[in-house]
């Protein structure tokens, strides 16, 4: 039996006295003394430490939700005599389960699915205050409550994919429409463009029989450039070629055209 204990940093200690029971006394750290035999020491850690719980839960909407806290706590130093009566000396494990459990399990029943991913921080608080009510009425103090985990069960991970994706399709086939509309403008604003070019021709034609010569020494520059860059020897009617720029080229081109197999 001794007569000295010593407590280490961060630690303090309660007595249990043989005749008189546990002592209202706390001893700090360093060199103390106690009766041997008659008392005995319990030394406590009062430094924080962590504390991690996962459990599963649904949530407003019925969905199964996983959901992982960690906590900081550690004892009210002053109290440390009431918690070894009541909780002993593993009081973290008597009460921080099942208090983490529940209110975890009350907070998530308060939020629908799509919100415990959007007001994480509102949860966090709500299971915090939650904690620190409950272990408050334990003598535990805690320092800090996070979420570490937060997952959903697999169908509602599908349910959540499906939706995604249909709402990408949607997006895609509104940019399809979008798109098959911008064609559609394009393609009237051409036939508005050809149409117009007809008639200003008509009119061109009408106001000024050279137009026609013009536009056939035009076609016959852009065949003679076809013919004269080919590697093939061509030996074709220099009249049906639109070749024959000189004399009565427009009347032997419209007699050639009125004539059946002229161009076979």
């Amino acid at each position: 039996y001794n007569s000295v204990f010593s407590v280490e940093g961060g630690h303090r200690a309660v007595m249990f006295n043989r005749f008189t029971g546990m002592k209202s006394t706390l001893y700090g750290e360093g060199l103390n003394f106690n009766i041997p035999w008659f008392e005995t020491p319990y030394v406590y850690d009062i430094r924080t430490r962590p504390c991690n719980l996962q459990t599963l839960s649904g949530s407003k909407d019925l969905q199964m939700v996983t959901i992982g806290v960690r906590v900081l706590h550690k004892p009210d130093p002053n109290r440390l005599v009431w918690i070894y009566q009541h909780l002993g000396k593993n009081y973290d494990e008597r009460i921080l389960p099942s208090l983490m459990n529940e209110c975890a399990k009350a907070v998530v029943a308060r939020y629908n699915a799509n919100e415990l991913l959007t007001k994480r921080d509102l949860v966090s608080a709500d299971i915090k205050a939650e904690l620190v009510r409950r272990a408050g009425l334990f003598n535990v103090k805690l320092e800090d409550v996070a979420i570490t985990h937060l997952s959903f069960s697999p169908e509602y991970a599908r349910a959540v994919e499906r939706k995604q994706v249909a709402q990408q399709d949607a997006e895609r086939a509104k940019y399809i429409v979008i798109g098959a509309q911008q064609e559609k403008q394009t393609i009237i604003t051409k036939a508005k463009g050809e149409a117009e070019s007809a008639t200003l021709i008509g009119l061109s034609v009408k106001k000024n029989p050279g137009f026609m010569s013009l536009r056939r020494i035009d076609a016959a520059r852009d065949i003679a450039g076809i013919v004269s860059s080919s590697g093939n020897k061509i030996y074709l009617n220099a009249d049906s070629l639109l070749l024959n720029l000189l004399g009565d080229a427009d009347d032997k081109f419209e007699k050639s055209i009125k004539k059946p197999g002229k161009w076979l």
